[in-house]
């Protein structure tokens, strides 16, 4: 088997810039993104979804960080001060650089008007090379690997892609390449999605991730803001008019990654939590025996920041009164009292308090939440600081439901933030 560091041999990160594209609004993730940007939204009980590809970035060896922000940033920009710190002695930084209508009256346009809006800040570090990802997909990537095909390649720009049945792909930006990896077109969200060369059942779907040679982006972006008729996006947009013009573009097909300390036998685990029904699926997908996105690879780690919360504790044992703290197939983070509730297949945040007698299944709670005695919970989303009363039942009768809260086409149910829920 190839060890994955040899897949990166020759790889220089001092001479590449991170830029993560997060001042998404979020709108199909409806009232979890009310006050918060998508990218600030709690994921895994005591993460944020931005720690995913900081992780992703730090963990291969990138530790010069640009993350653009705009929508309802505050609590974004909060997380980011507090849990990402970096040492300025080794010239490494993690930085929030908000919308500044530096070209004009306007906000961010799109993915590419983001990055144009902020090219000071490519000419000021000057890297060779600059990565730009997106901030609300779930998977582990060493970008090293990435970032060495690309140089192999002599590409301008190499995307991440991955492999999914044509089927699944209508809804993706999808790829066109030759056998050896060059792009040679790209269709968006099409009825007939093209095939991967060699496997016709198959299409490359975009990640929304690209590394490119600086000098060529910061020309590109340069162009595509010039253009009238563009919406200023990197896949709709820039990424085209590059092909059409004759740069070279190459695709990266994410399944041959490979992270350190990783089950070789697991690939390709790749989530867009983009709406309620995919962001419930991914907290759900943590709680298998042996999830494919783990949290556990001591060699690739999800890092966060640290809270001085006490260990969750699991009181009451009085089976005869169905009185008993416990939790199955679920992650529970610090702080987290279960006093003789029970708990199955959940990801619960810091502080959660279940009370007696009450049962919560399949469901996310954000940070402080707190559930009555005898209540019933179940294929839920409780954001930060719910309170819900005694007795109270929630996902249980959905036309209720929605006359109270958002319910997702998928049957979730989602209470805002700090709201108190009595029958």
């Amino acid at each position: 088997m190839t060890d994955a560091k040899s897949l990166h041999a020759g790889v220089d990160t001092s001479r590449v810039l991170g830029m993560v594209l997060a001042g998404g609004e979020g709108r199909r993730l409806g009232p979890l993104t009310l006050d918060r940007a998508k990218a600030a939204v709690p994921f895994g009980g005591r993460y944020r979804v931005i720690d995913i590809v900081l992780s992703n970035f730090v963990n291969s060896g990138l530790a010069r960080i640009k993350i653009l922000t705009q929508y309802k940033s505050a609590s974004l920009e909060e997380h980011v001060a507090r849990a990402w710190r970096m040492s300025p002695i080794l010239d490494n930084f993690i930085e929030t650089i908000p919308a500044q209508q530096r070209t004009g009256k306007s906000w961010f346009k799109g993915s590419a008007d983001a990055v144009f809006q902020t090219k000071h800040v490519i000419s000021d570090e000057a890297p060779d090379t600059v990565c730009i990802f997106g901030a609300d997909h779930v998977y582990k990537m060493d970008l090293r690997q990435m970032i060495a095909v690309h140089l192999a390649s002599h590409a301008d720009c190499t995307i991440a892609a991955i492999p999914v049945p044509r089927e699944q792909a209508r809804s993706f930006g999808c790829i066109i390449a030759d056998g050896t990896g060059r792009v040679t077109g790209f269709a968006e969200k099409p009825d007939d999605p093209p095939p991967m060369p060699g496997q016709p059942d198959m299409s490359l779907a975009s990640m929304g991730n690209y590394v490119m040679r600086s000098d060529v982006l910061l020309d590109e972006l340069e162009r595509d803001s010039n253009d009238d008729a563009s919406a200023h996006d990197f896949g709709r947009d820039l990424l085209p008019a590059m092909r059409a013009s004759g740069r070279r573009l190459q695709v990266y097909d994410f399944l041959t990654n490979q992270v350190p300390g990783g089950d070789p036998d697991v690939k390709g685990y790749w989530r867009d939590i983009g709406t309620v029904d995919a962001y419930w699926e991914a907290n759900m997908d943590l709680n298998a025996v042996h999830p494919m996105f783990s949290l556990y690879n001591r060699r690739w780690p999800i890092r966060t920041g640290q809270t001085h919360d006490p260990p969750a504790k699991f009181v009451f044992r009085d089976e005869a009164m169905a009185r008993v703290g416990i939790a199955t197939d679920s992650l529970v983070s610090e702080g987290v009292i279960i006093s003789g509730g029970r708990i199955h297949r959940c990801v619960l945040g810091r502080r959660v308090r279940i009370n007696s007698f009450s049962e919560v299944e399949e469901s996310v709670l954000f940070d402080d939440v707190s559930v009555g005695r005898h209540a019933r919970i179940r294929r839920a989303v409780l954001d930060k600081g719910v309170e819900v009363g005694a007795g109270v039942e929630i996902g249980y009768d959905l036309e209720k439901d929605r006359r109270r809260f958002y319910v997702s086409p998928g049957g979730i149910v989602v209470v805002p933030k700090r709201t108190r829920v009595e029958d």
